[in-house]
């Protein structure tokens, strides 16, 4: 089915911000619309089309999840039980944490993680058992249970688990948890079984200014739970009519029952100030837009974007991907997504409207704030605030892949209760908040789920 007016602005806004391809998949009134735009590369084109595979990026967690889930719903898998029980061999940087993280601390990301690691750990089938055993690299920033903070390697450890309860490769294990029964023939980790399909591939900014293809396509095969699926939108409205159901696949297939899959959009650790949810759910984010109950998840690849929204209301659902970054993907889904939601279904998007500068405020939150492999770092003319998000130099200067470039510095404005919100660039319409110590010192800032901890010689 099509949909003239939304075929029309998404060709109008791909073209205005000059994103290669673009593919967007609504569910609405029990009928689906596609529309698509542009190719899946420049340097090799093809049309873009629903059945198209982008990555999925992150949106991956959320098979990932459901198939842990299913483990679970088959007494496989106790959430409650440490994850020590079922990786016994593993090993972080807090011994204490170690022993104490739950599978369900995991799943909604209060096991006080850091984001990620850059290691290769290889294509072979020990690719995540190697992953788990780099594990004591990263940063414990927060006590098991204390906040919620979004860690890829807290899930690619789920993945793990997946794979010593099963006894099969992660993938494996996946495809015949979830992907085969709930019908998902267009959705795939290996890049093998990729290239027999039509696909796109991530575009980036050169230091000319142009748009190039990005050489690395998708990431290692140790981040295939957190992030490494490929998908179409026709597939990912599938997916999306699943999670609305009630655990049955439209084969007829029981993968989950109703309340499982019920747990797993209902509130588990709230969000302070993020424009992805109100809370986390069992990997959903959650959040309330115009009084309306939404449920999603987003993910980025090295020059790729995705988005994954459902209304269960209204039975309602959007995916969005486009091949674009590092800003202009990220504007084009958001964009499609409120005009979707504001079409089909009435309901705004509202965006906050900073607070008037403060230079006082403003010279109390300037500085860098680092996680694993990322810095966020925030300035001031005297007039505004900027930040600008990018990778650490000595990450990217160790790297031997193409890593994605960094978000150029954009316009930041504060919020009442120490929060933020991100005014230009990429992150535009990103809420975020400010941490104090017992003392009132600012000592961190939340982005996108993660917690930045202040460098120390930013401290005041």
């Amino acid at each position: 089915m099509s949909d003239t007016a939304l075929s029309e602005f998404v060709e109008a806004t791909a073209t205005e911000l000059d994103i290669p391809g673009v593919a967007v998949g609504v569910w609405v009134g029990g009928k689906e619309v596609f529309a698509s735009h542009g190719v899946t590369s420049r340097d090799n084109p093809l049309p873009i089309e629903a059945d198209t595979l982008f990555l999925l990026g992150s949106v991956s967690k959320t098979f990932t999840a459901t198939a842990l889930m299913r483990l679970a719903a088959e007494g496989r898998i106790d959430l409650d039980a440490p994850v020590r029980h079922y990786v016994p061999e593993l090993e972080l940087a807090d011994e204490r944490a170690a022993a104490e993280m739950t599978v369900f601390n995991l799943l909604n990301h209060t096991a006080g993680l850091g984001v990620r690691l850059i290691v290769e750990t290889g294509d072979g089938d020990d690719a995540l058992a190697g992953y788990v055993a780099r594990m004591r690299e990263l940063d414990q920033i927060a006590p098991v249970g204390a906040r919620a903070s979004y860690s890829q390697a807290g899930y690619n450890l789920l993945g793990r688990i997946i794979e010593k309860v099963t006894g099969l490769t992660f993938e494996a294990a996946v495809a015949s948890l979830v992907l085969e029964p709930v019908g998902l023939s267009n959705t795939v980790y290996a890049p093998a079984d990729v290239m027999v399909r039509r696909f796109a591939v991530g575009h980036n900014l050169g230091a000319d200014g142009t748009l190039a293809v990005a050489r690395q396509w998708k990431d290692t095969r140790g981040n295939n739970p957190g992030g490494g699926l490929a998908s179409s939108v026709s597939d990912q409205l599938r997916w999306a009519r699943f999670q609305l159901g009630d655990g049955r696949a439209e084969s007829g297939f029981d993968v989950l029952p109703s309340d499982a899959l019920a747990r797993m959009q209902e509130p588990t650790v709230a969000l302070k100030g993020s424009t992805l949810g109100d809370a986390f759910g069992i990997c959903w984010f959650l959040r309330a837009v115009d009084g309306v109950r939404t449920v999603g998840h987003g993910g980025s690849g090295n020059g790729q974007f995705a988005e994954l929204l459902m209304v269960p209301e209204h039975a309602f659902a959007i995916t969005v991907m486009s091949n674009s970054g590092p800003d202009d993907g990220i504007l084009f889904n958001q964009a499609v997504v409120r005009w979707a939601l504001k079409h089909y279904l009435g309901v705004i998007d509202r965006q906050p409207v900073p607070l008037p500068h403060d230079e006082v405020r403003a010279r109390e939150v300037v500085g860098d704030y680092d996680i694993d492999v990322m810095r966020l770092t925030i300035d001031t003319d005297g007039e505004g605030l900027t930040v600008a998000v990018g990778i650490k130099p000595e990450i990217r200067a160790a790297s031997d892949t193409e890593l994605p470039p960094d978000l150029p510095a954009a316009g930041l404005g504060l919020l009442p209760d120490d929060e933020y919100v991100v005014t230009g660039g990429g992150l535009q319409g990103q809420r975020g908040y400010f941490t104090r110590d017992e003392h009132g010192a600012i000592v961190g800032a939340d982005l996108a789920g993660r917690l930045f901890t202040r460098a120390p010689d930013a401290a005041q």
